[in-house]
């Protein structure tokens, strides 16, 4: 009986730990690469990838390089590791491999030298040209055969034409060389000597030399294997690994060619720039304030190909009202008047290396017809009142009653000039800059490393030119103070292009230029000293005042050469475009673009001259530089006595323009232009004891003048609408002695009027 129980407890515990075992055994699951019982397994190594397979490499003699890390994949393609390759050559004279590292050798690496010195570390160049073959290999299965082309030192590469005789002038391109012949394409060929439209695709051809020259004795492109091709501006054309290219963008850049693992500059591709800019919008266009107004524009280039994606700048010349955005339209923050234009500049639109500026037309700028933009409406002012002999600036905000505080300055400012937006006041002096936050009515900002005068400040707020008459330089600087750049010159007045990209300086017997792009430029051939400059509307150049009053264009004048297949361009920067009789002391520009008016105080009685101008608006010639055309007509300003004129203030709608002065007389002239001929001179009568008008400046609106005036020390406010002398404002500015002196430093912003 005890031996049953054992034997019924024995089989307790048994029969479950079998049937447990049985349960969990598994049994590997093989996969084979034919999908049946037997073969080469799935995972196992099948395939071995040396790149690039189809082109190889390229090497000088006894130049070293390395096979790239091999890529080993199973009979499905997944990746497959691999612990070690062995590589292997086809000549070893040739083109020499390390068994184990697959380092190259244009030649025959040292082996067994003896004296510590390491295998294969010693290329030996045997002077063979020609192609072999290498391979890498690990169990049992080799990789696809990498060609090797060995050859002398290049020396250069050269883009040409397509070869006309492969026996005599062969270019890889052109597939005259077999054993670096191309994918068939069918791209024509491309020429230096033209450009491409957009979307359009040409085949580069390229020839490489040895010995320094380009004879054809020394072509060796047959030698070297495939050539690969890069843009310096990858935006202005695109380029396959058979030498396509494919324009992109107008401009024009270097294409290095790439050989035994060297660049070199090859030559130059150039994508067609635009011939025309077109706003489309009808004119002129009234856009309530708030309001935002699409901008449609329509570009060509010079074979008449329509352009997208083009980098344009929409730019205002009165962006405080009526600004542009880069998403071409307008958004009016304030009642006014503005001309819109579109503009293509170098070096963000149409680039080009320095050095071929003007080549096919790229790298000039072009601009587009300005739209006329207004706002109705009204808005109130806050004017800025300072004095060239006081330490005070009184800030008048007339959305209320009374005068603001009066702020003492650190010196004494001998110029004001306010930002676009309005936050920031920058006043020159003999001792330091100083910047005046305009929202909080304080002194932001000392530096007494820019003395000077203050001449303009970029419409975009980044940039201010300082004019030091004591070191006798002019400086461009950072909002926050740092130099940009220096030039050995005294400027007398500036202006920016609208778009920030460059500025015009009158500097006496020369006048200065400062481009992003092209950076400083100085004239000093003139017929003339200039005293003031006026920008174009659009911005294609300016006019200066002087005893003649001359323009300058933007488009350089531009003389093309080309020796063989290398192309030599010579540029004048900012050539002269219009030569006017008129004498000047000061000038203006009408934002409808229309007019350029000039005042002068050298003759008996002072002088008014209306430049009627033609400003165009097309691509810049291919020879030569723009040309204005103007004619003008004169009028004399007899109710007054000038020793000086101070400025000319046209309303930003271009209706009639005012003008400051020192001397006598007790009225501001005004003349209002007219479509042709000359146009109508008028006067107002200033109140009280006031003499002369020595400073002015419009309210946004246009409806309100305010003047500066010696004799009474006061700002008169002139009513636009009814052209008379209203109310005026009495800012007490002292000076060391405490006797009130005139105010002849204005700014304004504007504020939302209040109901």
């Amino acid at each position: 009986m005890r031996r049953f129980v054992t034997l019924a407890v024995l089989l307790l515990f048994t029969v479950p730990f079998g049937i447990s075992i049985s349960g969990c055994a598994k049994k590997t699951t093989i996969v084979y690469c034919n999908g049946g019982d037997s073969g080469v397994v799935v995972g196992s190594l099948t395939t071995i990838t040396l790149q690039p397979k189809v082109y190889g490499y390229s090497l000088s003699y006894a130049q070293k390089g390395q096979i790239g890390t091999p890529a080993g994949a199973d009979c499905k393609g997944t990746t497959v590791t691999v612990s070690a390759y062995r590589y292997g050559t086809t000549d070893m004279t040739l083109a020499d491999v390390n068994p184990t590292t697959g380092a190259l050798c244009a030649g025959t690496w040292n082996r067994n030298t003896g004296g510590a010195i390491a295998d294969y570390t010693t290329c030996n160049p045997t002077n063979k040209s020609g192609v072999a073959y290498v391979t890498a290999a690990a169990s049992g299965v080799t990789s696809n055969p990498l060609p090797v082309y060995i050859h002398p030192v290049v020396t250069s590469v050269v883009l040409g034409a397509p070869s006309a005789n492969c026996s005599t002038d062969p270019d890889p391109s052109t597939n005259c060389c077999p054993v670096a012949a191309n994918a068939t394409t069918s791209a024509p060929a491309y020429s230096s000597s033209s450009c491409l439209s957009q979307g359009i695709t040409g085949q580069l051809s390229a020839r490489v030399y040895q010995n320094g020259t380009t004879n054809p004795a020394d072509n060796i492109s047959c030698l070297v294997g495939h050539l690969t091709y890069t843009p310096q501006t990858a935006s202005i054309v695109t380029i396959d690994e058979n030498g396509v290219a494919t324009a992109v963008a107008p401009g024009s850049t270097i294409i290095s060619a790439t050989v035994a693992s060297t660049p070199s500059s090859a030559g130059f591709f150039s994508t067609c720039p635009p011939a025309s800019i077109t706003l489309t919008n009808p004119g002129p266009t009234v856009v309530n304030q708030n309001n935002t107004q699409a901008l449609n524009s329509v570009i060509k280039d010079t074979n008449g190909v329509s352009l997208t994606g083009l980098n344009l700048e929409y730019v205002s010349t009165t962006p405080t009202t009526i600004s542009a955005s880069t998403a071409a339209s307008v958004t009016p923050t304030y009642p006014g008047a503005a001309s819109i234009f579109a503009i293509c500049a170098p070096g963000t639109c149409n680039p080009s290396p320095f050095t071929l500026i003007g080549q096919l037309g790229n790298g000039k700028p072009i601009v587009s017809n300005p739209i006329p933009i207004s706002t109705p409406g009204t808005t109130a002012t806050v004017l800025y009142i300072a004095s060239t002999q006081s330490l005070y600036l009184v800030p008048v905000d007339f959305t209320t009653t009374t005068l603001g505080t009066p702020v003492r300055l650190p010196y004494v400012p001998n110029s004001m000039v306010i930002s676009q937006d309005g936050t920031t006041i920058y006043l020159g002096s003999s001792t330091e800059l100083m910047v005046f936050n305009a929202t909080s009515n304080a002194v932001s900002r000392q530096d007494v490393s820019s003395p000077g005068n203050v001449l303009a400040v970029s419409p975009d707020g980044t940039t201010v030119v300082i004019s030091d008459p004591v070191r006798k330089i002019t400086t461009l600087e950072t909002s926050a103070g740092a130099v940009i750049t220096t030039y050995g010159a005294v400027g007398a007045r500036a202006q920016w292009s609208p778009d920030s990209q460059a500025v015009y300086i009158a500097a006496g017997n020369q006048l200065l230029v400062y481009s992003t792009f092209t950076g400083w430029d100085n004239i000093t051939q003139l017929t003339s000293p200039v005293t003031d400059v006026a920008l174009t509307v659009p911005s294609v150049g300016a006019y200066f005042a002087g005893g003649t009053t001359t323009a300058r264009g933007y488009c350089a004048s531009t003389t093309s050469t080309t020796a063989g297949t290398t192309a030599a361009v010579t540029n004048e920067f900012y050539p002269l475009a219009d030569t006017s009789a008129a004498v000047t002391d000061k000038v203006a520009a009408t934002n409808d673009g229309n007019h350029i008016l000039g005042v002068t105080a050298t003759t008996a009685v002072p002088t008014l001259s209306d430049l009627h101008v033609t400003i165009p608006n097309q691509a810049c010639p291919a020879t030569g530089g723009l040309t204005f055309g103007s004619s003008f007509t004169t009028a004399t300003l007899p109710s007054i006595t000038a020793a000086s004129i101070t400025g000319v203030v046209p309303a930003s709608d271009s209706s009639i323009a005012f003008v400051t002065y020192t001397g006598t007389g007790g009225a501001i002239p005004t003349y209002t232009p007219a479509a042709s001929g000359v146009g109508t001179v008028g006067s107002i009568k200033l109140s009280g004891t006031a003499i002369a008008p020595v400073s002015g400046v419009f309210s946004t609106d246009n409806l309100s003048f305010y003047a500066g005036t010696t004799g009474d020390n006061l700002v008169h406010i002139i009513n636009r609408a009814t052209l008379t002398d209203g109310t005026t404002i009495a800012p007490k500015l002292p000076d060391v002695n405490g006797n009130l002196v005139v105010p002849d430093l204005l700014v304004q912003r504007p504020r939302k009027a209040t109901q």
